[in-house]
């Protein structure tokens, strides 16, 4: 498998990371959004293949013990993946772009420790809570365990390379653009380059 960088957009939920995710995929060339796959039914306009692979509980078992996924997680009932052939296909067009729950983020540093891990934190929680009641698609109880989680995730921080605060939706995004653009510069993925520039004939 070719070993492009690898960018993980995690968070938790509510914080924006999908938002950010599509954003700076689309404004980056060479960034290529690798499509989870989930067991929970679409929300508002998302397209099967463009947004996740939505499938059945049991044909997600049955990749589970195929071993098709690279990391899976059960988040709120709901389980999430991301598959290994849609990760070897992205890789083979560039530069890999993940939005995952930290829960994945974890494993990803797992198997891949140079990816570059990228948390992000709502303001506040007071803020973060109100993001959540505005998606109108949580009871109180779920919003008391899902605030659970976000601190739950959110302490998992020093897993991370990066930590952006998205209080401001369009800083966020150019933080993170700057992030993606800084690490593909970096000396030792640059070296090939300029060795060529410094022998060339």
């Amino acid at each position: 498998m070719n070993r492009g960088l690898i960018v993980v957009i995690s968070g938790p939920s509510g914080v924006g990371k999908t938002t950010v995710a599509r954003a700076v995929q689309a404004s980056l060339d060479g960034l290529f959004f690798s499509v989870s796959h989930t067991t929970r039914p679409p929300r508002g306009k998302e397209v099967n293949g463009r947004d996740y692979y939505f499938v059945s509980q049991e044909e997600f078992r049955k990749m589970i013990e195929r071993g098709e996924f690279v990391e899976w997680a059960e988040v709120f009932g709901h389980l999430y993946g991301t598959s290994k052939k849609e990760l070897e296909e992205k890789f083979r067009m560039g530069d890999v772009l993940l939005d995952i729950d930290v829960q994945g983020a974890l494993s990803i540093k797992k198997l891949y420790p140079q990816s570059v891990r990228i948390i992000l934190f709502p303001p506040s929680l007071k803020a973060l809570r109100e993001r959540m009641l505005k998606r109108g698609d949580t009871s109180p109880e779920q919003m008391e365990e899902r605030l659970k989680k976000a601190i739950w995730e959110l302490k998992h921080y020093p897993h991370f390379t990066h930590i952006v605060k998205n209080e401001d939706l369009e800083r966020t995004i150019r933080t993170v653009q700057s992030i993606i653009i800084g690490e593909r510069h970096r000396r030792d993925r640059m070296e090939e380059e300029a060795r060529r520039i410094i022998w060339e004939k």
